[in-house]
C-alpha cells in the first residue's frame, strides 16, 4: 500500500530557491537511494545536514530529498543555515567581511540551537522556527513557528553545518563535492543581481577562504555518511558511502 504524500514545510525567509525540475533519471535514482538510507534509520525525528562549498547545490539537493522523503509519508521540515546569520545591524561589532571573519562570526549558532535544533531533539516539543533573521530583508522571523511532528525529518543545508557547535545534532551527514573554481563560478553567477561585478571576488576572497579554514580546522569529510560529487547537476555520483 502506497503511503500518502506528507507535507514539506519551508522557511518564511525571502531567501528561497525553487525546487529544481528533474534533471535526469540518474539524479532521481541517486536522490531516492539517499532518501531510503535516511528512512532506514527508523521512526522518530531525524535530523539531516547537507554541507559543501558555496553553490555546490546544497539547497537544491535538500529540496529534492525533501520531495522524495515526503512521498514516503514522512513530514519534512526544510531549513537553511543562511536564515540563522547574525543581523546586519550588529555588523560593526565584528568582522564578517574577510574570509576568517566570515567563518568565525557570520552565523548565530546559539540561535540555530535554540530555535531549531534543540526543539527538534526534544520529544515533547511541538513546534520550531525555521528562520531567525531573513538574510535579505533582515526581518525577524523567529516567532513564526512550524508544527513539529513526532516523525518529522528535518533537512538543513548550509556551509559549516558540521562545525563542533552543532555537529552532535545530526543523524545523517551529506557532503556535496565540487571543485573550488566551480564553487566560485556558480556562486558569482547566482549572486550577480545582488553582488554585480564584485561577485567573483566575494566568493573567492571571502567564502572560499572561509571554507578552507573550515576544512583545515574541522576536517568534516571523514564524518560523512555519504559524499556526492555534484559537479555535473544531471550526473551526480556517490564518491564515498
Amino acid at each position: 500500500m502506497t503511503s500518502p504524500q506528507a507535507d514539506v514545510y519551508h522557511s518564511a525567509s525571502s531567501w528561497q530557491q525553487p525546487c529544481p525540475p528533474a534533471a535526469s533519471a540518474e539524479r532521481s535514482m541517486l536522490v531516492e537511494e539517499i532518501a531510503k538510507r535516511i528512512l532506514s534509520l527508523g521512526q522518530g525525528r531525524l535530523l539531516v545536514g547537507i554541507d559543501g562549498f558555496t553553490a555546490a547545490g546544497k539547497t537544491s539537493f535538500g529540496h529534492e530529498l525533501a520531495g522524495r522523503i515526503s512521498a514516503e509519508g514522512r513530514p519534512v521540515l526544510r531549513a537553511t543555515l543562511d536564515d540563522f546569520k547574525k543581523p546586519w545591524r550588529d555588523r560593526h561589532l565584528y568582522d564578517r567581511e574577510s574570509g576568517e571573519g566570515y567563518y568565525r562570526n557570520a552565523y548565530d549558532y546559539e540561535a540555530v540551537k535554540r530555535l531549531l535544533l534543540d526543539p527538534c531533539r526534544a520529544p515533547g516539543a511541538t513546534s520550531c522556527a525555521l528562520c531567525s533573521i531573513d538574510p535579505l530583508t533582515q526581518r525577524d522571523c523567529s516567532s513564526e513557528v512550524t508544527p513539529l511532528g513526532a516523525d518529522a525529518v528535518l533537512i538543513v543545508d548550509g556551509v559549516f553545518a558540521f562545525r563542533p557547535e552543532i555537529d552532535v545534532y545530526w543523524d545523517f551527514r551529506i557532503w556535496l563535492q565540487v571543485d573550488a573554481e566551480v564553487s566560485v563560478r556558480r556562486g558569482a553567477e547566482r549572486d550577480q543581481d545582488r553582488a554585480g561585478t564584485e561577485g567573483e571576488s566575494v566568493h573567492r576572497d571571502r567564502y572560499l577562504v572561509a571554507e578552507r579554514i573550515y576544512l583545515q580546522e574541522v576536517d568534516p569529510l571523514p564524518m560523512m555518511d555519504v559524499v556526492i560529487d555534484n559537479s555535473v547537476f544531471a550526473h551526480p555520483r556517490i564518491v564515498t558511502a
